[in-house]
C-alpha cells in the first residue's frame, strides 16, 4: 500500500474521513508508576492485568460494562497483590479521559467542511461520556463504537457500518488508525488506509487525498 500515492485522475472523490480514537486523536501518559507506587502495586501492573485480550475484548465488544471492567480489574489486582490498595488505585486511574493531540485536532479543522468525519474506535461504553468531556461530542458526523456494534476493528462488519453511517461507499472513504492490521482490514473492503505514525506524515497523506482547504 502507497499512503502518499492515492489520487490519480481515474481516483474518487474522498467523502468521509474514519479516524481512530486511541493512539491518533487521544494520548495517555507513558506509564502508571505514580499510581502503582502510590498504591502498593508493582510497576506495569494496572496495564498488564487491564489489558489482558480475553478481559479487555470483553469490554470492547459491549459484553460487559466499563464499570464492570474497572471492577474486574480491581479484583484481578487485590487477587493477585493482596496487600495492595486495588481498588483506589483502579479509582485513580479511572478518573482522567487521556489528552487530546492538538495537532491532529488541527488537521481535521483543515479539511473539507463537506468531508463527513467518522470516528471508528474500539472502545467501552464509557466513549460517549470521554467525549463530552473532552468537548468532542458534536465534532463528528458519526460514532462507530465497538462496545455498542458487538464488533471489534479489524472485523470487517465494523468498517461497513462505518461506510453505512458515513453514507459513503468504500472507494470514496478515508481511513486513519495506529493498528496495521486495521488499516489492512479498511483497505481490502476498498477504503484507502494509512497506518499513523506522526501527524506530518498524516497532514501530507491528507493534502495528497485532496481533502484539505486550500
Amino acid at each position: 500500500m502507497n499512503d502518499h500515492s492515492l489520487v490519480t485522475a481515474q481516483a474518487p472523490r474522498y467523502a468521509a474521513l474514519l479516524i481512530d480514537f486511541d493512539g491518533v486523536l487521544r494520548r495517555w501518559p507513558a506509564s502508571d508508576d505514580a499510581i502503582e507506587i502510590a498504591h502498593g502495586l508493582p510497576i506495569g501492573s494496572l496495564r498488564r492485568i487491564a489489558f489482558v485480550p480475553a478481559l479487555l475484548d470483553q469490554a470492547l465488544a459491549g459484553r460487559i460494562t466499563d464499570e464492570q471492567w474497572r471492577e474486574q480489574v480491581a479484583e484481578r489486582l487485590r487477587a493477585t497483590y493482596p496487600g495492595s490498595e486495588a481498588e483506589a488505585a483502579v479509582g485513580q486511574w479511572s478518573q482522567p479521559c487521556g489528552q487530546l493531540d492538538t495537532e491532529v485536532m488541527a488537521l481535521l479543522d483543515a479539511c473539507h467542511p463537506d468531508l463527513r468525519l467518522v470516528l471508528v474506535s474500539n472502545a467501552t461504553t464509557r466513549l460517549a461520556r470521554d467525549l463530552q468531556t473532552l468537548g468532542l461530542s458534536e465534532r463528528f458526523d458519526a460514532v462507530v463504537n465497538s462496545s455498542e456494534l458487538g464488533l471489534l476493528k479489524p472485523e470487517p462488519e465494523i468498517f461497513r457500518a462505518a461506510f453505512a453511517r458515513a453514507g459513503v461507499e468504500a472507494r470514496q472513504a478515508l481511513f486513519v488508525d495506529d493498528d496495521p492490521d486495521n488499516v489492512a482490514a479498511a483497505a481490502a473492503l476498498g477504503a484507502h488506509g494509512l497506518r499513523y505514525r506522526d501527524c506530518e506524515g498524516l497532514r501530507g497523506w491528507l493534502e495528497a487525498a485532496g481533502v484539505l482547504r486550500d
